[in-house]
């Protein structure tokens, strides 16, 4: 695996971290408590190209790779959660499979808006009962002898209070399971769609999750992405690339937390000295930088395996599956370390524990994760 990066990744990677630091960080907090999504931030993301990472430049996009990508997602992420995911789904759940799977014609009016940023997408997979059991699709597809038409509802989706473009999975033949799903590329005004706000959640606020009603949408056979029947393989090729960009969207997240218990061990005194000379906060800092550390090579294994292999299920599911849960403990730890200061509503820490408890649930669970590594290993 070679990470060294070439002068165009770097230039790029140096130009996000400057929005991160001096555009995102400063509108984190407000982000979280309004919920509200920030369309000028998409906007100003897309014109440095972080809307379409691995789009090529003749479409719209930045033309990088998915290791620059997935770099990218972990600095905004140390910004904001929230501006991470929208990014992480217009890239990988909209923006890629467009590239794979749309005609030109698709290309040219969805794919260059969408990586450039003047119009957001959204992923419209998961149901009622249709989360982890993503094959069990209740949307229906019906064909009326011009087109086709959308029945059904969809849950918790991301990017959906502002989306452009939805890509939407449905079933027309439900007696067979996965092989009878498409998916179809519909306008987020399209007549027939209702968006339902959700209630409250825990944390990444202001990604505009919303669910979505379709009563009888009309939609033509040039608006379906990809071939008749092979909407799930297209998803789960999909979410195979979201996976590592949430991988990596946790570990910034994790990082920002390393940040503060950082800074507060060696600016907080008690007996006298920092309290960063306790054993006790060193060997909680050392597992958090060490477990960190650990996920970010999964994670940049599992990026680097994009450019070279057909499939990355293991080793995204591995990235995704370490770096949520490293994340994790050590947001806790940094609420241990910092204690009361750490604990109160409001403070930075507080906003990374929320956060990063999501990276374990969406795009599919830990639990989710461990069974197609357990797949992969049986098989092997």
């Amino acid at each position: 695996m070679d990470l060294d990066l070439s002068a165009e990744q770097q230039a790029f990677l140096d130009e996000v971290r400057r929005f991160a630091d001096d555009e995102v960080a400063p509108r984190a907090a407000a982000i979280d408590d309004s919920d509200a999504f920030p369309r000028d931030l998409v906007a100003r993301a897309g014109a440095i190209g972080l809307m379409g990472v691995t789009i090529p430049e003749a479409w719209g996009g930045r033309g990088l790779d998915a290791v620059a990508y997935t770099m990218a997602i972990e600095i905004v992420s140390r910004a904001s959660a929230t501006v991470a995911v929208i990014l992480a789904v217009n890239n990988s759940l909209v923006a890629e499979p467009l590239l794979a799977h749309g005609t030109d014609e698709q290309k040219t009016r969805w794919l260059r808006p969408i990586a450039r940023g003047s119009a957001v997408g959204a992923f419209a997979l998961s149901e009622e009962h249709a989360g982890t059991d993503a094959a069990n699709q209740q949307t229906r597809i019906t064909h009326d002898g011009f087109g086709f038409r959308l029945v059904g509802q969809k849950v918790w989706v991301a990017n959906a209070a502002a989306a452009d473009l939805l890509i939407v999975f449905g079933a027309a033949q439900p007696d067979v399971a996965s092989r009878g799903i498409s998916a179809f590329i519909v306008p987020g005004d399209a007549k027939g769609i209702t968006r339902r706000a959700r209630a409250d959640s825990l944390g990444v606020r202001g990604l505009g999750c919303m669910d979505l009603d379709f009563a009888d949408v009309r939609v033509d056979s040039d608006q379906r992405l990809g071939a008749p029947g092979k909407g799930f393989s297209l998803a789960r090729l999909a979410l195979e690339g979201g996976r590592v960009a949430i991988a990596a969207q946790a570990l910034g997240v994790g990082q920002a937390a390393l940040d503060e218990a950082l800074a507060y061990a060696k600016s907080r005194h008690t007996f006298g000295q920092p309290i960063a000379n306790y054993q006790a906060i060193q060997w909680m800092l050392a597992d958090m930088a060490t477990e960190l550390d650990a996920a970010r090579m999964l994670t940049l294994r599992a990026a680097a395996a994009r450019t070279t292999q057909a499939r990355v299920a293991s080793e995204a599911a591995m990235a995704k599956l370490f770096a949520s849960e490293a994340a994790h403990r050590a947001a806790d730890k940094a609420m241990q370390i910092l204690a009361s200061a750490g604990y109160r509503r409001g403070s930075r820490v507080e906003r990374l524990f929320r956060d990063v408890r999501g990276a374990e649930l969406y795009q599919g669970t830990s639990e989710v994760q461990r069974m197609i590594i357990a797949a992969h290993v049986l098989e092997s």
